[in-house]
């Protein structure tokens, strides 16, 4: 308890940090949210009443300890350009982020792992080096560049896939079925192109994870039993690999979570990403912070579990983290 009690404790530091960093960038970016919203033909004393109103004239110390309260009461304020609640703008957009989020992650450690443990077992052959290739250039690429690779292929080339939204302007009229096939091709484009990115990252660390331990004296205990190279690799190998892995995964939801954003972007996916980037656009300060706030915490829990799945696999890390330390 004490262990969990020190990574909460950092975490909400970092909650802290980020939400506040945030709302300073924001509100000392250039552009005005009430001269967005109400048009430049507006006299300047009618701006300046709509700021009084918001609250946007006051100290900024006010204001981020107005929105702080709000925040720990759960109450998240209104959009300043549609006027609607943000707890419903996001509520309605997370869902499509998180289908995003886990299953790009699923996909992408799991196609790495298999392909990352396919280099180890034939290291420095022509099938490594064509992976290696292919796997550093996926990490390298840009997601949103990607992405519009993807959609010129598939979407103008092919015309086998939709590039925009999450359903078609009929998804209304179709069955239940249609609409459900319509749904997951509107979602194949941008998993792709998550799944893509990660992918990289996971074969990359897993080959380099079995190469390290691949001359242990374990492992060569283990083929001097007589076991077979398929159940060395995924008895001893894999699962010894699995524990930087799962350090991977913590640090790679930051990573999803701000590439999920550009992804939304460029294919108009009715997400959490999307709705940041026009909040952005149009300084909605209300819906700005309360998505970052979101998004720090999840990433916060995030890294977490990460560090609770990396206690329970390495027994060396349990017992460094649960271990009382010694009187003075």
């Amino acid at each position: 308890m004490r262990y969990l009690g020190r990574r909460l404790a950092s975490g909400l530091a970092v909650v802290i940090g980020a939400v506040t960093l945030t709302f300073v960038l924001l509100h000392v970016a250039p552009g005005d949210p009430i001269e967005r919203l109400l048009g430049p033909a507006v006299p300047a004393a009618q701006v300046e009443a709509q700021r009084h109103l918001l609250g946007l004239d006051r100290p900024l110390v006010s204001q981020y300890a107005a929105w702080l309260t709000r925040a720990l009461r759960n109450d998240w304020g209104t959009s300043l350009v549609s006027g609607r609640p943000v707890a419903g703008l996001l509520a309605r957009a997370w869902p499509f982020t998180a289908i995003l989020v886990v299953l790009s992650l699923a996909l992408s450690y799991g196609v790495g792992i298999v392909v990352g443990a396919l280099q180890a077992l034939r290291s420095r052959s022509a099938l490594d080096t064509t992976l290696s290739v292919i796997t550093v250039s996926l990490t390298a690429v840009p997601g949103y560049w990607l992405g519009l690779m993807l959609v010129m292929v598939f979407t103008y080339e092919l015309r086998v896939l939709p590039a925009f939204g999450a359903s078609g302007l009929d998804a209304d009229y179709l069955t239940s079925w249609e609409r459900a096939a319509d749904a997951l091709r509107h979602l194949v484009l941008p998993l792709l192109t998550l799944t893509l990115i990660g992918v990289g990252g996971a074969a990359r660390f897993t080959r380099g994870a079995m190469l390290d331990i691949r001359d242990a004296a374990f492992v060569q205990a283990a083929y001097a039993k007589g076991l077979t190279p398929s159940r060395v690799a995924r008895r001893h190998l894999l699962r010894n690999a699995a524990i930087p892995l799962v350090t991977l995964l913590g640090l790679s939801l930051p990573a999803v979570f701000s590439g999920t954003v550009f992804v939304e972007a460029v294919f108009a996916w009715p997400g959490v990403g999307r709705v940041l980037v026009e909040a952005v656009q149009a300084r909605d300060y209300p819906v700005v912070m309360a998505a970052t706030t979101i998004s720090a915490i999840l990433v916060v829990l995030g890294n977490l579990l990460a560090d609770v799945l990396l206690t329970l696999t390495d027994p060396r890390v349990r017992t460094a983290a649960f271990s009382t330390p010694p009187p003075a």
